[in-house]
């Protein structure tokens, strides 16, 4: 009998993390997180230097889309997240600007925020216009996203027209009862994890409350249309549910989209129809909106 795909994407993550030890160093990880997302994929970019900020378009078209890669904040990049970002752009048409932000825990908060609202704001004064200009990202990065709204919103700046957001990890006081009910289905965010993620990020003088961290804790009125795409089998679910009721409460338009089976961050598994399916989605959407 054959495996069902997402068997074998569970059989390619347990292979990678299953080679990780006391001994592994976090070059070493951040290279085998880099593979699982990847897939081997290196689509064309064309590099460039955002105010400082690594940085690399893909795609064609009018509208822009600024990606914010996941990996905790401790892992992912222009590589790993690059198939994704060019996927995306082929799915919505626009070009899809990616961005190398400086990572924990060499560079703890608010390193990565800093480094986004840079390019964000380097994308406004290359011209880029708000009314054709999207935010999204993936766990971490879908978080560092809504991080980046709020803080351009504080700083004056005009807001995009539209927020995509994949799985995103938004609460970092772990608040969420998926982590205990989808413990058992998730091969990738168990709370043990996530906590030592948290950790790396803020340090232990952190405070995980703080809305530019947690940025469900944030004011969220006034935001544009957020589109969650999350799996069903992810214990990071109930983020997405704290963020849609938060939001929606302040008036905020947010639609979700929960899929059954999937995984976390599963439209990077190019082996998943789902992926493709879920991209198309997401890029219909943003042709409404940005195209």
């Amino acid at each position: 009998m054959t495996d069902a795909p997402i068997d074998l994407v569970r059989a390619r993550i347990a292979a990678i993390f299953g080679q990780w030890g006391r001994g592994t160093t976090l070059d070493e990880m951040r290279a085998g997180f880099a593979e699982l997302v990847s897939h081997g994929r290196r689509p064309d970019m064309r590099s460039v230097d955002a105010d400082g900020v690594p940085a690399g378009w893909f795609g064609t078209g009018d509208g822009v889309i600024l990606y914010c890669h996941g990996g905790g904040y401790q892992m992912g990049s222009l590589v790993s997240h690059g198939a994704l970002m060019a996927e995306l752009a082929d799915a919505s048409g626009t070009r899809v600007l990616g961005f190398d932000y400086r990572l924990a825990p060499e560079h703890r908060y608010p390193a990565a925020l800093e480094d986004a609202v840079t390019v964000y704001r380097w994308l406004l004064d290359q011209g880029a216009d708000p009314a054709r200009l999207a935010i999204a990202g993936d766990s971490a990065g879908a978080g560092l996203a809504l991080a980046t709204l709020l803080k351009a919103r504080e700083e004056g700046l005009p807001l995009p027209a539209a927020a995509v957001f994949l799985s995103p990890w938004v609460d970092m006081e772990l608040r969420g009862e998926s982590y205990e009910t989808r413990a058992e289905v998730d091969p990738l965010t168990q709370k043990a994890k996530v906590a030592m993620m948290v950790r790396a990020y803020i340090g232990r003088e952190g405070d995980p409350s703080d809305p530019y961290v947690s940025p469900v804790n944030g004011d969220l009125a006034g935001l544009p249309p957020i589109l969650i795409h999350v799996g069903n089998n992810e214990t990071v679910l109930g983020d997405t549910e704290l963020l849609q009721a938060r939001a929606g409460a302040a008036g905020t338009l947010v639609e979700t989209v929960i899929w059954d089976e999937m995984i976390h961050h599963f439209q990077v598994f190019p082996e998943l129809s789902e992926a493709r399916e879920s991209l198309a989605q997401i890029g219909a959407w943003l042709r409404d909106r940005i195209g």
